[in-house]
């Protein structure tokens, strides 16, 4: 049964800006220019609100180029999500598998605001912020199917997204976990002298978890660069935040430290605050974001995502606050690109998402061998393959020879019962 209790805030944003439904979004807008680099200056659709800050303006400046780049990014992870949500129904992806649809402005306004060189961790809802960045698709979708071409070799999955290269950490599948961690990293980068940031995103759900109050103490005792994200869907798994916190303005959790709450629909809003939030923990230390956005997916795939919400919030969200319908009649409204354009641009996605599909399909699957492989740090239980053996090299004990019998063919399964019966006794010895 549907809670009859239902979020006053899920679209609260539109109506509190007094948008019309027949100029939905149709915004403030003023230009020097015509060509894709002229400055571009909108105005987000509400209001930013501050907790011991005083909120960035609402006015924020953009070209007709980053826009383009936002419709044509967020329809990217847009497909890319749907798309895996038939590879799942077709059991080419197994195990838990976590969807970002709905919530694309949170990837893409953030990526715009920051560098590669600023870190960002987030939980197992992970794939399209690999994406932004500048991840593959096949990379995606081999990892989701547990290839070897994937991002972290077909070993993580959907939770374990990774690209070290770009400072993206994960894909974290303890809830609330990734945050100390990411306290962490801001306080390596603090040592280091770098000028740059880490992003630590994190569920409402998650937001009750006592390692994020921990963590953030720290990072507010030792000023670390650390910008805690919380990216509200209203829903932690299949609890409203109504029934899970009592104080569910998450943009306060913090207490002496600072806050801002965001409309994480609007991609400009959220590159508003990042940029906001950038300058202030480079300052002053860490500062919470709340993003007010929203999942059109149920928590999981073994999640229907109705039986706790009704179908009409589902649907009123997509006709009202919609992140890629922003962009796309904001596009429109000024005339950057035609509506024939911009399906275009929608057809040559789904083309490129079906070849990135087929192309991670051709990825074998990970080698027996690969069980053993990144558990110890190199040099610290070293793994070598042998005459189709695998030996394990104990630091300070007596080395033992496992045979996975893989290569003479009478292994079948990656991974059968004799190898995990096998594993069990190597624990046992160490």
């Amino acid at each position: 049964m549907a809670l009859t209790h239902r979020s006053p805030n899920l679209l609260k944003p539109l109506s509190a800006a007094a948008l019309s439904l027949a100029q939905p979004l149709r915004r403030p807008f003023s230009s020097s220019s015509d060509d894709d680099t002229a400055t571009l200056t909108v105005e987000t659709s509400v209001p930013f609100t501050g907790h011991r800050c005083d909120p960035p303006s609402r006015a924020v400046e953009t070209t007709p180029r980053e826009l383009m780049s936002f419709f044509r990014d967020m329809a990217k992870m847009r497909r890319m999500e749907i798309a895996a949500d038939s590879l799942y129904k077709a059991k080419l992806i197994r195990g838990f598998c976590h969807l970002y649809d709905g919530q694309e402005a949170v990837a893409v306004g953030m990526e715009a605001a920051i560098t590669k060189k600023d870190c960002i961790i987030t939980a197992y809802r992970d794939h399209c912020l690999f994406l932004g960045r500048g991840g593959t698709l096949v990379e995606a979708f081999a990892e989701l199917m547990g290839r070897q071409a994937g991002c972290s070799k077909g070993k993580g999955g959907s939770m374990h997204f990774y690209k070290k290269d770009s400072r993206f950490y994960g894909g974290h599948g303890i809830v609330g976990a990734q945050v100390p961690l990411g306290c962490g990293l801001a306080f390596a980068q603090k040592y280091s002298k770098e000028e740059h940031v880490t992003f630590a995103l994190y569920g409402d759900g998650a937001a009750n978890q006592g390692q994020l109050f921990e963590a953030l103490n720290m990072a507010a005792l030792w000023d670390l660069p650390a910008i805690l994200v919380c990216e509200n869907n209203h829903y932690g798994m299949g609890t409203a935040e109504w029934r899970a916190a009592k104080s569910p303005a998450y943009y306060k959790r913090g207490d002496y430290v600072p806050g801002l709450k965001v409309d994480g629909m609007d991609a400009l809003a959220v590159k508003q605050a990042c940029k906001f939030a950038k300058e202030h923990a480079l300052k002053n230390g860490p500062i919470i974001l709340e993003m007010d956005t929203y999942r059109y997916h149920g928590h999981s795939m073994s999640d229907p995502g109705s039986t706790y919400r009704t179908r009409d919030e589902i649907t009123g969200v997509r006709q009202e606050r919609d992140p890629i319908e922003r962009i796309r009649k904001l596009v429109l409204s000024h005339e950057l690109a035609t509506e024939k354009e911009l399906k275009d641009i929608e057809k040559e996605i789904r083309k490129e998402v079906d070849e990135a599909i087929a192309k991670a399909k051709e990825s074998p699957m990970p080698d027996p061998s690969e069980l053993f492989t990144n558990v110890y740090v190199k040099g610290y239980g070293v793994e070598t393959k042998a005459n189709g053996n695998l030996r394990l090299e104990q630091i300070g004990k007596k080395s033992q020879l496992y045979s996975l019998e893989a290569d003479s063919g009478k292994i079948s399964n990656p991974l059968p019962q004799e190898i995990g019966r096998r594993v069990l006794n190597i624990n046992a010895d160490l």
